[in-house]
């Protein structure tokens, strides 16, 4: 112990004497050991911290499949559920003492406090079954939470607020407990506020600030309701495992029950059947650990983390190699002094083991500054990745598992670029260092540090060309063709009017609504649309009249599609290739028609067909001749996903016009996508500017109608890239810092060398030698350990390439531009750094040099 304290006092005491030394190289590892921790906190709260409730362990999930919000046919890998479908899973799951169904997806629902607020306000809710609180074991933080009597058919309406929607939206006020809130039209009573930290069971941005039961959903909707429909599935399910009990065959059986279910009781149409009884042996459904909650955010940003947190170790790598560079320079200096301890006495493991504390020490006041890194850069990547986000519950606070992961990796760091010089310390010849070879041009660890500039050039060039491989990756996704026009144009997010509205009352509204909305000041066109572009999803299986029946549940069976006003597609900008495109005339008393993208046609028809005037319809057989096509649009990008693949077919409807469906389900789809979400204007005038003009209008036109989001299309395309762009500037950031490190270790190195061969560059000079064939000499022996660096990096940097290739768009894993950019940015930053040094060594006094020790 008493050896191992003066050790520690030796080092202390070594760093007190080279201060700049010190605060170099942890700075130098806080960056490379910040931006590790970053990404490693991120990781833990992402895919393995667990939910703010009680006992997460016990809790599983039924299901793992990521689709969402809504599906109406086989999942394959199942993840939700109609909601008979999920009352049959609670009677086969005895190994759970409770489960819950809850919606997969959020909704908007339009609030109003009774007697408080005038107007309403659209908060985003989800609906939940009376065993949801229970189950998974949270508490009320004020009143009570939702039970299984409050969640059947009779119960009073009632709903719970998340903590944060009562602190920010109702300002902490304790009488919102047991008022009444206005509910799209109906009275509800909060009967509680959720505890605090609870954001739900899935980890993502703007978690649900309220919560409703499960049976409301059919008093909300209306004739649009989801809940008894056996086709639709759009719930999610946890249960908590009895103690002692396994989970073991459970997987297997539930799959059983599933398929059971699709085949005799699922309600698919007959025309689906025999698709469905195809798949059947690809269904199935897991029982998987969810103590993290529903893993959505582990899918959607998985990759993305994984892919940072391998560049971030590489500038670990790089930083490590800096400081053993400058460690064994510095054991070099210290070898005289090395030479005199192991003369009088001292081991060679007493050395090894102070140079050992030596970097360890270095490497933990590198973490402790590191911390405050990672904080800083988990931040950036939460900014960068969630620009829309109103409310994150992520914390870039260090948790004990992230402040033991940091000290693990100080303690791993400091051996790694500790080793070498220690190893180094143990070489030196005390009869030689007392003798002062330190005149010689070389020592032993010249190699070693040649060698690591070497590494350092390396794995810059991997950082800096896969940095621009997804920087031009992200350029050519934001400016790629639409097929609408992008400058000019704004979109808003409308919450749905009310589902008690009549289609005539929503006929009305909608006519009032783009009336006024043109008569904004800088508005030159509007439209509105069940949504806009880059915001959702519709799709549904396509039948085209006189042709055969398609196979049911393939995918180049379906298509996308809209509901659009006359002049939607027009003022956005969708060219119309053949026929026509919508006008006034297309309403509620003429023939029904639809607009149909090139993708379609290709899908659909054969090369030699025409398809203008042919008829189609959706789903059902019944249904083929519903629709005739009047003209063909370009390919435009309306899905809110999959913006890196070909546009999918799609077809477009009016918003005027009503089809009169015999089926149920087909009557419920018809009704529900005539509430409109989306409004599109042509103007040149910004989002802030119109905001207020818009909420007036619409208050003036229906109080129910309420505005989400008010954007410029650029915008919503640039929403669209947030994780690309979050992952390339970070890529692109540590690329930076990857130059400079290589950089700092190219200077450290060349200037170490000419300070070494000080008495070579006199005698050189006095022999005739100028500054040129000087500061030539030096700049010639540093871009050799640059051409090497570059021989070797350029094909790990294809490597790299092939490893993101899944990332990239229009950018081959091999692309000349980034690896071209690379290697002339490590090579300005090499000649920067070199010509420093050998512009010193040209200035050296021969006279001078030659009396150098």
């Amino acid at each position: 112990m008493q050896k191992l304290l003066g050790n520690l006092r030796y080092v202390l005491r070594q760093f007190r004497l080279s201060p700049v030394f010190t605060v170099a190289a942890m700075l130098t590892l806080a960056l490379g050991i910040g931006g590790t921790t970053a990404i490693f906190t991120l990781i833990h709260a992402v895919m393995l911290r667990s939910l703010p409730v009680a006992d997460p362990a016990a809790l599983y999930r039924i299901g793992e499949g990521d689709d969402c919000c809504v599906e109406g046919g086989p999942q394959d890998q199942w993840g939700m559920f109609s909601y008979p479908l999920s009352e049959r899973l609670k009677i086969e799951t005895p190994e759970f003492e409770q489960v819950t169904a809850f919606q997969a997806g959020m909704g908007r629902l339009s609030v109003r406090r009774e007697q408080v607020e005038s107007s309403p306000r659209p908060l985003r809710s989800e609906y939940v079954d009376g065993s949801y609180f229970a189950t998974l074991g949270v508490e009320a933080f004020g009143g009570r939470v939702i039970t299984p009597n409050d969640d059947k058919p009779a119960s009073a309406p009632v709903a719970v607020l998340s903590h944060h929607a009562w602190q920010t939206t109702y300002g902490a006020d304790t009488s919102v407990v047991g008022s009444t809130f206005v509910i799209e039209g109906h009275p509800f009573t909060v009967i509680g506020v959720a505890a605090p930290g609870f954001f739900g069971e899935t980890l993502r941005s703007d978690p649900p600030d309220i919560w409703i039961p499960l049976q409301q959903e059919s008093v909300i909707t209306a004739e649009g309701s989801l809940l008894h429909q056996s086709v639709s599935a759009w719930l999610r399910m946890i249960g908590r495992l009895r103690p002692g009990v396994s989970t073991a065959g459970m997987s297997p059986r539930l799959t059983g029950v599933l398929r059971q279910w699709m085949e005799h009781d699922s309600g698919y149409p007959a025309n689906w059947m025999p698709g469905v009884i195809r798949t059947l042996p690809k269904q199935v459904l897991n029982v998987v650990p969810a103590g993290a909650g529903v893993a959505v955010m582990k899918e959607e940003y998985g990759r993305s983390l994984q892919i940072l947190f391998g560049v971030c170790g590489l500038v670990l790598l790089i930083a490590c190699a800096n400081v053993a560079n400058l460690l064994l320079a510095r054991g070099v200096a210290r070898r005289g002094q090395t030479a005199i301890r192991m003369a009088i006495g001292a081991s060679r493991r007493e050395i090894v083991m102070q140079a050992l504390m030596e970097s360890i020490l270095l490497a933990v006041g590198g973490a402790i500054a590191g911390l405050v890194v990672a904080m800083l850069a988990a931040r950036l990547l939460l900014a960068l990745a969630f620009q829309s986000a109103h409310f994150l519950p992520i914390s870039t606070a260090p948790s004990p598992l992230v402040l033991g992961f940091a000290f693990i990796l100080a303690l791993v760091t400091g051996v790694i670029f500790g080793a070498a010089p220690a190893w180094f310390a143990t070489r030196t010849d005390p009869a030689d260092a007392l003798r002062g070879s330190g005149r010689s041009t070389s020592d032993r660890s010249s190699f070693a540090r040649k060698a690591l500039l070497i590494v350092q050039a390396t794995f810059s060039v991997v950082l800096v060309a896969g940095a621009t491989m997804l920087a031009r990756s992200l350029n050519k996704l934001e400016h790629q063709d639409f097929g609408y026009q992008v400058p000019g144009r704004v979109v808003v997010a409308v919450h749905n009017p009310p589902a008690s509205y009549s289609r005539a009352k929503l006929a009305t509204l909608y006519r009032q609504v783009e009336e006024r909305v043109n008569r904004l000041p800088g508005v030159q066109g509007s439209g509105l649309a069940m949504y806009n572009p880059l915001t959702d999803n519709w799709g549904e299986l396509i039948l085209v009249a006189g042709h055969p029946a398609p196979k049911a549940m393939e995918e180049d069976s379906g298509a996308s599609w809209d509901r659009v006003s006359a002049d939607y597609l027009k003022n956005l900008g969708v060219s119309v290739l053949r026929g026509r495109g919508f006008s006034a005339a297309d309403n509620e008393t003429s023939e029904l028609v639809a607009v149909v993208n090139e993708t379609f046609v290709k899908r659909f028809f054969k090369s030699n067909e025409e398809p203008l005037d042919q008829h189609f319809g959706i789903d059902l057989p019944e249904n083929a001749g519903m629709f005739r096509i009047v003209g063909v649009v370009r390919d435009a990008k309306f899905a809110g996903y999959a913006l890196s693949k070909p546009a999918r077919p799609m077809f477009y409807v009016p918003l005027a016009q009503t089809a009169d469906y015999q089926n149920e389900l087909m009557k419920k789809l018809e009704l529900r996508s005539h509430f409109i979400g989306g409004l599109m204007l042509v103007t040149n005038a910004s989002p802030g500017t119109l905001e207020p003009l818009l909420t007036r209008t619409f208050a003036e036109v229906d109080p129910n109608l309420t505005i989400i989001s008010v954007r410029t299309m650029q915008q919503q395309v640039d929403l669209s890239f947030n994780q690309e762009r979050a992952v390339a500037s970070l890529a692109g950031l540590f690329g930076i810092v990857a130059l400079l490190l290589a950089a700092i270790g190219l200077y450290g190195v060349t200037a170490y060398t000419v300070a070494q061969r000080t008495q070579e560059i006199g005698i050189r000079m006095a022999l005739g030698a100028d500054r040129v064939n000087v500061i030539q000499m030096v700049l010639v022996g540093a871009s050799r350990r640059v051409l090497a660096g570059l021989i070797l990096g350029v094909p790990l940097a294809i490597g790299a390439g092939r490893l993101i290739s899944a990332q990239l768009y229009g950018v081959s894993s091999w692309d000349p531009m980034a690896l071209g950019i690379a290697a002339v940015a490590l090579a300005i930053s090499a000649f920067f750094a070199a010509v420093i040094p050998a512009r010193r060594a040209a200035s050296i006094s021969p006279m001078k040099a030659l009396r150098t020790e």
